[in-house]
């Protein structure tokens, strides 16, 4: 009892930013991460690959075979989806001609629905997972390829994340897309991604998922907790004078998709400690690509989330024993209950980011040759937002490791013997129920 009313004296005469401060978790993602279910992803992949190939040239009007029947499929599957929770989902196609090489042209289709959000409606979150497969030859239509792990696993998460997730309301809009035509150009992110900045989407985050189903790679290890995140440093639309102002002030690791990678690994950390996400501070793999990369191009902070260790024996291979080692991407390489992981890992960071207000449109910073920091930002206007929280950490540092909570009533605060030198600073937007933007770094710096 004693310490009891220790407790409620101190917390009586705490300061009023630190009783207003929103708790550090939300108890609905604990419930979230647990949803997913590794047997209906394993329903979904078989299915998947039972269409034999999903190659973008492949068979359109077969009701059982191709990327025809596959497409349908999966449009089919989110308005099943769709109906369960009222009609909550906007179930389409988005199609494109696109030239896969001269004299050869595509009708690429991939198949997209979203779940509205109820205050922030035009503001995006994007799971993807790519349609389409293929066997040695990228252009092969004919020959068998079940494309199991590349991509039926990242399909089957994001198919199973709207499952999850349209249980849910959310202040944002979240899009579940399959996205076809990745193994032949990424053609059905980049006509995703033109749709997006034609319309004027405000995209928050885009989570690509490419092969979340393999433990067992070619190097001989096994593991089924870790997994890579891809993070390209800053936007590849940043203008010459932008790239010349990180040499002098920061940002040279510090853009929306960096942090939005850091964003991933912090909701692991706290609803998921025995996962862990490894941050690859590249674009994607050594020489390849995947389908974040068209939302790069056009500013969109973006992401590839997959599986830590490959087997490539099993990924753009004709299904094929030689020499005693066999070829090809089938459903007995996949590990399901990974691939739920992952999926839960997917279905946390887009309620997160879903439930949290809009982060700070423009922050700025000052403190050279001083003993402090000031920061500045933007007043968000979200009918959630409790107020925000200054971030900071060594240079050198991959996660953010300090963090200050300056309520709402402000948007300007100087983090006294803080010197601007030593770390690297950021801010966001935290809602009531703790869920907070992702961290936005300073663009410019305040003049005297």
């Amino acid at each position: 009892m004693r310490l009891t009313a220790l407790l409620l004296a101190a917390l009586a005469g705490a300061s009023p930013l630190l009783a207003q401060q929103p708790a550090p978790t939300d108890p609905r993602i604990y419930e979230i991460v647990a949803a997913p279910s590794a047997a209906r992803i394993e329903a979904d992949v078989r299915t998947l690959a039972g269409f034999g190939t999903r190659n973008t040239m492949s068979d359109t009007l077969s009701p059982t075979r191709g990327i025809g029947a596959a497409r349908r499929w999966v449009k089919a599957e989110f308005e099943r989806i769709s109906a369960e929770c009222g009609g909550c989902l906007q179930v389409s196609y988005v199609a494109s001609q696109d030239t896969i090489r001269p004299g050869l042209v595509a009708n690429v289709v991939s198949v997209i629905a979203v779940q509205r959000g109820t205050t922030h409606p035009d503001r995006y979150v994007i799971m993807s997972g790519d349609l389409d497969s293929r066997a040695s030859n990228t252009l092969d239509s004919l020959t068998d390829a079940p494309g199991a792990n590349d991509n039926a696993s990242g399909m089957a998460g994001t198919i199973e994340a709207a499952r999850v997730l349209s249980k849910h309301r959310f202040g944002a809009s979240i899009v579940y897309a399959a996205l076809a035509g990745e193994e032949q150009g990424l053609f059905g992110g980049r006509a995703l991604a033109r749709r997006a900045k034609a319309q004027g989407w405000d995209v928050g985050a885009v989570l690509n998922n490419d092969m979340i189903g393999n433990i067992a790679g070619i190097d001989g290890i096994i593991d089924n907790h870790t997994f890579r995140v891809f993070s390209e440093p800053y936007p590849a639309t940043a203008t010459e004078r932008e790239r010349a102002g990180y040499r002098v002030y920061g940002g040279e690791v510090d853009g929306p998709s960096r942090q939005l990678a850091r964003y991933v690994a912090r909701m692991v950390d706290s609803y998921m400690p025995t996962t862990d996400a490894m941050m690859i501070y590249r674009l994607d793999r050594f020489g390849r690509g995947g389908h974040h990369r068209p939302f790069n191009d056009l500013g969109f902070p973006a992401v590839r989330i997959m599986e830590t260790h490959e087997h490539y024996d099993r990924q753009h291979q004709d299904l094929r024993t030689e020499n005693g080692r066999v070829y090809g991407d089938v459903v007995s390489g996949v590990n399901f209950p990974y691939a739920a992981r992952l999926t839960a890992v997917n279905a946390a960071v887009l309620a997160g980011l879903a439930w949290a207000p809009p982060p700070p449109a423009t922050v700025q910073i000052g403190g050279a040759v001083s003993a402090s920091t000031t920061l500045a930002w933007d007043a968000v206007s979200s009918p959630s937002l409790a107020g925000y929280k200054i971030y900071w950490r060594d240079t050198t540092a991959p996660q953010w490791q300090h963090s200050r909570w300056v309520g709402k009533d402000t948007t300007r605060f100087t983090l006294e013997n803080v010197v601007i030198d030593n770390f690297l600073f950021g801010v966001a937007a935290v809602a009531a129920d703790g869920n907070e933007s992702i961290v936005v770094f300073p663009s410019s710096v305040m003049r005297r």
